[in-house]
């Protein structure tokens, strides 16, 4: 059996900071861990010395395999000081510290190790596939990309997507549809504001818009209602110009209920001929039924009895989910993995050991069909 310590530690020693990424050493170790356990390995190529792994073992004809699915790069380490070292995987309190612990080598360990040592244990139905991307962390571009240019995914049953969720399952999570919108004006001598046209005024006008804008949508009985954040403004030259130009940019975030090109429709017509609109990311909503078979399976290996309270959960954050739901004809989601939720992208970022040990039971349970309720 392969210690899910080491190899977290292992992985959290490669610095994957995305920008750039650098995943390729990170890819190819684990994919050559795979190798030796029998599974089939392909890399996919993303950007420079950026490699996605797409790794299966057990298929069967009658039978699509589980998708396990993890990215391997992080978040920057931030402006604050660390106490400890970030790609060090010091050990101490209970805890694994460094960057990525949380968001996701952890949850890649755990699921690369439940997956090799699962086929000692007993019989997969329809064997796993673990997808493992490069280039998630700036808004799946990794993905994205993957599912243009690899034809292999092929089938699956279920997927389940690794990121901190404290091994907590849940069966959905916003989308995300972050835009720039952009205003032009006339410069002038601020003394004489009549011969210029003011593209800061402009923003402003259409921000005070988007302040009170109304989707038009239903309630998602899971996911609620959509948000929409303004998050950063910018615009002008200096203090005695007319400012020629001004933007800020728009973070919604969605359910099932809406649509993204309507979305954009509607905002355009609403604000006006004048602003011009750049999609950043565009990434639908994930959504499961909670009585879907698979959910149930999940349910079962994390100890969950039926109709228990304080489900169905639903997440505020984005994955990789919601390029590979789609991209598999919209079978069941999860998102469970040991990470906390709380500690991604933060200062001595660390995960709990003992979940990441769980999570390694967790993951070998779904694959097995096996229960384990808590007494």
């Amino acid at each position: 059996m392969i210690d899910v310590m080491n190899l977290t530690k292992r992985l959290i020693a490669m610095d994957t900071i995305n920008p750039p990424g650098n995943e390729y050493a990170a890819a190819k170790f684990i994919g050559n861990l795979l190798e030796e356990n029998g599974f089939d390995v392909e890399y996919v190529p993303f950007e420079s010395n950026r490699i996605h792994v797409i790794a299966g073992k057990g298929y069967s004809e009658n039978n699509p395999p589980i998708v396990f699915t993890g990215h391997f790069d992080t978040v920057p380490l931030g402006v604050g000081e660390w106490s400890v070292d970030p790609f060090g995987g010091e050990v101490k309190n209970g805890k694994i510290y460094g960057r990525g612990s949380t968001d996701m080598k952890g949850g890649v360990a755990a699921m690369v190790i439940a997956a090799i040592n699962a086929f000692s244990l007993g019989s997969i139905e329809g064997g796993v596939r673990l997808v493992l991307t490069a280039g998630e962390e700036l808004g799946c571009q990794g993905a994205k990309d993957l599912i243009k240019t690899y034809p292999g995914l092929g089938e699956a049953c279920g997927i389940v997507v690794g990121e901190p969720t404290a091994n907590i399952p849940a069966i959905g999570h916003k989308g995300g549809l972050y835009l720039n919108l952009s205003f032009s004006g006339v410069t002038a001598h601020s003394s004489m504001p009549h011969l210029g046209d003011n593209a800061i005024y402009k923003a402003a006008h259409a921000i005070s818009k988007v302040e009170k804008f109304d989707f038009g949508v239903e309630e998602d009985p899971l996911l609620g209602f959509p948000t929409v954040n303004v998050g950063k403004v910018s615009g002008g030259q200096n203090l005695n110009s007319v400012p020629d130009h001004a933007e800020f940019t728009i973070d919604a975030r969605t359910t099932t209920k809406v649509d993204h090109d309507k979305l954009l429709a509607k905002l355009q017509k609403e604000l006006g001929e004048e602003v011009s609109i750049e999609t950043l990311t565009d990434l639908i909503a994930v959504s499961t039924e909670e009585k879907d078979p698979f959910v149930q399976r999940v349910y079962d290996a994390c100890g969950i009895p039926k109709n228990a309270p304080d489900y169905p959960r639903a997440l505020p954050y984005l994955t990789d989910g919601s390029v590979l739901q789609g991209a598999y004809g919209g079978i069941p989601t999860v998102i469970l993995g040991p990470g906390q939720p709380e500690m991604a992208h933060q200062t001595d970022e660390f995960c709990y050991v003992d979940k990441l040990e769980k999570s390694v039971e967790i993951y070998t349970n779904i694959l097995l069909k096996k229960k384990d309720f808590v007494q």
